[in-house]
């Protein structure tokens, strides 16, 4: 009978052991590292994922022309640069043969337009500026306009007239930048 005995007590002491010590420890801090080299793992292949598309980003930019690279960041600056931005204006007025006065520039926040703009990457803000002199003179600096190299559009032009051919004009601009 004892023969019987003791391999039923070792059995009920080995579930015993199992149920008291093995199974707490397997499903408590072994379950958590697992748990936690898992999300290890995923953060890995994210890290990973990343790498190779930062890699492929830049080999992608290496291969735009520097010219190229160059002409995309005057067309549409990270910054909003006013000063420049005036400095080219007066230029291409003194050559078109007008007189720029009044210059301000405002951030665009009223419109909803501005709210789609604002969602993206860019932002904008409206420029206005008093000028004067003639109409070819007008027609060359909005001519300028259209084609430099800075994303710019004509929002408004308003005319004073004159006897004398030269106009006071009021124009209203919106440029954009990369926020």
């Amino acid at each position: 009978m004892s023969s019987r005995i003791l391999p039923a007590l070792a059995l009920l002491v080995s579930i015993g052991i199992f149920f008291t010590y093995v199974d707490p420890i397997w499903s408590g801090p072994i379950a958590a590292s697992k748990a936690a080299i898992a999300s290890d793992d995923q953060a890995l292949a994210a890290a990973s994922r990343y790498a190779t598309q930062q890699n492929e980003l830049a080999t992608a930019r290496s291969a735009i022309d520097p010219a190229d690279l160059t002409r995309l960041s005057s067309f549409l600056p990270d910054s909003v640069d006013n000063v420049r931005l005036v400095l080219d204006l007066n230029a291409l007025a003194a050559r078109s043969g007008l007189s720029l006065s009044n210059i301000n520039v405002t951030a665009n926040t009223a419109s909803a337009e501005s709210a789609n703009v604002s969602a993206s990457s860019v932002g904008s803000a409206d420029l206005s500026l008093s000028a004067i002199g003639t109409y070819a003179a007008l027609k060359t600096f909005l001519g300028g306009v259209e084609k430099s190299e800075r994303l710019l559009d004509v929002k408004d032009i308003s005319v004073k007239g004159s006897d004398t051919g030269v106009y006071t004009y009021q124009v209203q601009l919106r440029l954009y930048w990369l926020r």
